[in-house]
């Protein structure tokens, strides 16, 4: 799991409440794409705006798959319309690199090593065929605070929204 390791790239100054959104990619971005990626979310954090206030915000790809976004409230309250310029530059992102950053049906797993998606689809499947398990870390992208992220973005499926969807039971 060390390789999968992120904490240290969360900035430590911004307050655990700040509001976070992820958006999942279905593939992974090269290394060329991602450089250009970094440009277009420094560009937006500059100029990340909440009726005319400054948002303290922060935009990173994580393991070249997951573009998060965090705005630090406890500065300036983050609006409808700033929320909306942020899925503005996730548009972009799906624009430019061609893929597909709002389909929330793809989940997203490590399984050896690295990081594979499984459509919700056939998660049964995966499941019943031993593909994933129980402990199969699950990245849940539903995590909305600087606070969760940290600690529920990488969860077991056992503790995650899926075990009901398996019928997974706590011993």
């Amino acid at each position: 799991m060390n390789h999968f390791e992120y904490h240290h790239l969360i900035p430590s100054d911004f307050h655990p409440s700040s509001r976070v959104w992820i958006y999942q990619s279905n593939r992974s971005f090269m290394i060329s794409e991602a450089l250009e990626m970094e440009d277009m979310m420094n560009d937006f954090v500059e100029n990340w705006n909440s009726h005319g206030a400054k948002v303290k915000g922060y935009a990173n790809l994580l393991f070249a798959q997951f573009v998060v976004l965090m705005a630090d409230e406890t500065a300036a309250g983050v609006s409808g319309c700033s929320t909306d310029s942020s899925v503005r530059l996730i548009k972009q992102i799906e624009e430019r690199f061609k893929v597909d950053m709002f389909n929330r049906q793809n989940l997203a797993f490590i399984v050896k090593e690295k990081i594979q998606t499984i459509p919700l689809a056939q998660l049964k499947y995966a499941f019943d065929n031993n593909f994933i398990n129980a402990e199969t870390p699950y990245f849940n992208n539903l995590v909305a605070s600087k606070e969760t992220l940290l600690t529920e973005w990488m969860i077991p499926v056992k503790d995650s929204w899926l075990k009901t969807r398996l019928s997974i039971h706590h011993e």
